[in-house]
């Protein structure tokens, strides 16, 4: 069965180590706040926020307190909260070790296309021109196709860039592949996805 969404969340969680400062991007990265158990993992929201706690319960939200993506979300005893430019300060200042973030497209170079669809109403780049650009490595989490059945893991991006060469990791439904200079590499499936049917579902090369 391919992983669901909470599942690739729990898989990205792995990536993170003690002490790590992250930033997690809208979509299934933000359920990795969920996952991240005993570790001592610092979460930073580009809209102000250093220390955030995992989704709070129903009946126990604070509407003040928002992630980036407008999310209810809980603070912590070390929560810390500044202006928009310290929050990039931090990121373009190289402060954050990874990002986790979602994607339309990515290549097989780690291209990421993530910020809109040309045509479609857009609020705007939000943050992740500059993380891909200021954070030590970047790690996707996506679904492998689109709703048509298409690869979103293609040779090359069709949407616009966030960034080029960006992508250190991708985590998908079917498992996570890494970006190398010769292609992309399975490092995991998913349990019961066979390796023919991970290739069959992916433009982009895999060695």
């Amino acid at each position: 069965m391919p992983w669901d969404r909470n599942q690739m969340a729990e898989r990205a969680a792995q990536e993170l180590e003690d002490g790590m400062y992250v930033n997690l991007g809208i979509g299934i990265p933000t359920l990795v706040a969920n996952y991240v158990g005993d570790k001592d993992i610092t979460l930073q929201s580009e809209n102000g926020m250093l220390g955030m706690g995992p989704f709070p319960f129903e009946g126990e939200e604070d509407p003040d307190l928002i992630n980036a993506g407008k999310q209810t979300i809980t603070e912590l005893p070390r929560t810390a909260y500044f202006d928009s430019a310290t929050s990039f300060g931090m990121i373009r200042g190289g402060k954050i070790a990874a990002a986790i973030l979602g994607a339309m497209e990515v290549s097989e170079k780690g291209d990421l296309a993530n910020w809109m669809i040309p045509g479609k109403l857009v609020k705007g780049m939000g943050g992740a021109m500059d993380l891909v650009a200021g954070v030590g490595r970047v790690v996707v989490v996506m679904d492998h196709t689109n709703k048509h059945g298409e690869s979103k893991v293609l040779k090359e991006c069709t949407l616009p860039l966030t960034g080029k060469a960006v992508v250190d990791r991708i985590i998908t439904n079917l498992g996570v592949l890494d970006v190398t200079h010769k292609g992309l590499h399975i490092v995991e499936l998913a349990p019961g996805v066979t390796r023919e049917e991970m290739i069959a579902s992916t433009e982009a090369t895999i060695v």
